[in-house]
């Protein structure tokens, strides 16, 4: 991370953040740009939309300037030149990475470089705007430096925040209460990978487990068959374990951001899989199948004691109506559903739909 390359070097360093979208925009809220004493820029606040216009802007604070937060529309006159082409309005913090705050952004960055979560609170208001409080290993480390309930409050919030994955501002009053629009937060979370657990070592795996990755899951196959298992081609995307399904998600917590497939076609293997699954609090349970064996699936699932809200929780058969015939092609509409589900969308055709295409993670509170 660059950002923690150039804190250890001593380097003075202001950072860009973009701290609130409004309508579309090319990166989503928690972007950075930074930009050294010597005119060095790394990283990207709209994919080069706005960015040269806030390079001046950290020119300009590292030469003395106050934070200011800045924001960038379009309109007939900025079109072509400082805009968002896109349509869009984004709202970007320009301020100074402090050496008073480095041991915690250092904490911080080092543990997002180990894959360990991490989350960086950044004071948008006030004499101190600018100052940084990071949660590492659920630790509050530095300050705000206000006075009240601010680092007690934004703490347990962006705490919070990270175990949802979630990146957005926070307001609180001048005490440092949730109540209250004084003093503004951004919350900038750097959550671990999401969890994809597939159970079944079959083709349909195979085909899904690069892609997921890319989208940036931590695959997990599963299956008791360990001579079906042991493929090489299911351990170059993802962790094999050969185990029974109850086993395997026995002690792994899973929550909202998390998906488990289940891909076995065999009632010994999917049922004890949904079980497990229904138990936890993933936000995505899929099985594969045809009507016939969905149906058939759901009435031993029944017997077994699930509740028909339980049951409604499994999107089976799973993947959208793209009609996807081959393991690729099914790997991609069970992907897109996940996707569409965790955005809150029904995965409609875009041309027949309206409003803003790209959602944001939440809305600013």
């Amino acid at each position: 991370m660059v950002a923690r390359e150039w804190l250890e070097d001593g380097r003075r360093v202001a950072c860009a953040l973009l701290v609130e979208i409004e309508g579309s925009a090319p990166l989503q809220p928690g972007a950075m740009m930074l930009v050294d004493e010597h005119g060095a820029i790394e990283g990207s606040i709209t994919g080069g939309c706005v960015e040269s216009a806030v390079a001046e802007e950290a020119q300009e604070l590292l030469d003395g300037g106050p934070p200011k937060l800045v924001t960038y529309g379009i309109s007939d006159e900025l079109a072509g030149t400082v805009g968002l082409t896109c349509g869009g309005t984004v709202h970007v913090f320009v301020h100074e990475l402090r050496p008073a705050d480095a041991p915690a952004l250092l904490a911080a960055f080092a543990a997002v470089a180990e894959g360990r979560p991490a989350a960086i609170a950044t004071l948008l208001d006030g004499e101190h705007a600018g100052a940084k409080l990071a949660i590492v290993d659920d630790e509050p480390l530095g300050t705000l430096h206000a006075e009240g309930l601010l680092d007690r409050s934004v703490a347990r919030d962006a705490a919070g925040m990270l175990d949802q994955g979630v990146t957005a501002i926070r307001s609180y009053g001048s005490d440092g209460a949730t109540l209250g629009a004084e003093q503004r937060v951004h919350m900038r979370s750097f959550a671990s990978a999401p969890q994809m657990v597939i159970f079944g070592a079959i083709d349909f795996s195979a085909a899904l487990a690069p892609l997921a990755k890319e989208l940036g899951y931590a695959v997990t196959i599963c299956d008791a068959r360990e001579r079906f298992a042991r493929s090489p081609r299911f351990a170059r995307a993802a962790e094999v374990v050969v185990d029974w399904p109850e086993r395997a998600l026995a002690g792994r917590r899973l929550g909202p951001r998390d998906a488990v497939l289940v891909f076995t076609h065999d009632p010994k293997f999917d049922e004890p899989a949904l079980l497990a699954a229904l138990a936890s609090d993933a936000g995505y349970v899929g099985a594969l199948g045809s009507r016939t064996t969905t149906e058939d699936r759901a009435e031993r699932l029944r017997e077994a004691g699930v509740a028909e809200e339980q049951l409604a929780r499994v999107f089976a058969p799973c993947g959208l109506d793209i009609g996807g015939r081959t393991p690729e092609e099914t790997a991609i509409s069970v992907l897109a559903e996940i996707i569409a589900v965790r955005a809150g969308r029904a995965g409609a055709p875009l041309r027949e739909t309206s409003g803003t295409i790209a959602p944001r993670e939440t809305p600013t509170a």
